[in-house]
């Protein structure tokens, strides 16, 4: 599945960045007013551990938009940390190996390896609290209101679910499955 070569040729989340086609305002311009709160900048540069971080993505995608910025701003913070892209399409064994509910290819999903390139645990497609949403009272909206209030949630969060539910867990040494739809095993 990964090994260092692999990893290490997927681009950087700023390669990924100029080569985005759909949506690229949109992309540039959240990235660009991503940034981390003090007190999750602090918990962040307080990780230790080498951590290699690997987002399936595709560009067309408003999840990953919202997302991505914020888990390369996260992961910037780490000391040792790093974050690569891969396209969930060009990838379908990553992708298949990290199903939402154990059937969807929904996006993005952050894989998280240790130093040695041994997975520890992915999270995604969204925070647990907005996936929880989408899949009951967001299910009830039309699929135009559904996208507008899942973007404006994003907006109100901005990023602080995500980084905090990442953050959570590399700090609690990530069990074995952390996608938002598992249930808590910190």
């Amino acid at each position: 599945m990964m090994d260092t070569d692999r990893y290490f040729a997927a681009p950087t989340f700023s390669e990924y960045l100029t080569a985005v086609e759909k949506n690229r305002d949109l992309w540039h311009g959240l990235w660009n007013r991503a940034s981390l709160p003090p007190d999750l900048a602090s918990r962040a540069e307080k990780l230790e551990g080498r951590w290699h971080l690997l987002a399936l993505s595709e560009d067309w995608c408003g999840d990953a938009v919202n997302v991505l910025p914020w888990v390369d701003r996260m992961a910037v913070a780490v000391p040792s940390a790093q974050l690569r892209v891969l396209g969930r399409d060009a990838n379908p064994d990553l992708m298949d190996a990290h199903l939402t509910d154990g059937r969807s290819r929904s996006i993005p999903v952050v894989i998280i390896y240790d130093e040695d390139f041994e997975e520890v645990g992915w999270w995604g497609p969204r925070p647990s609290e907005l996936q929880q949403w989408v899949k009951q009272e967001g299910l009830k909206l039309p699929t135009e209101e559904r996208y507008a209030e899942v973007r404006r949630r994003y907006a109100r969060d901005r990023g602080r679910s995500i980084v905090e539910e990442l953050l959570a867990l590399l700090e609690a040494g990530i069990p074995a499955h952390a996608g938002p739809d598992s249930p808590p095993t910190l």
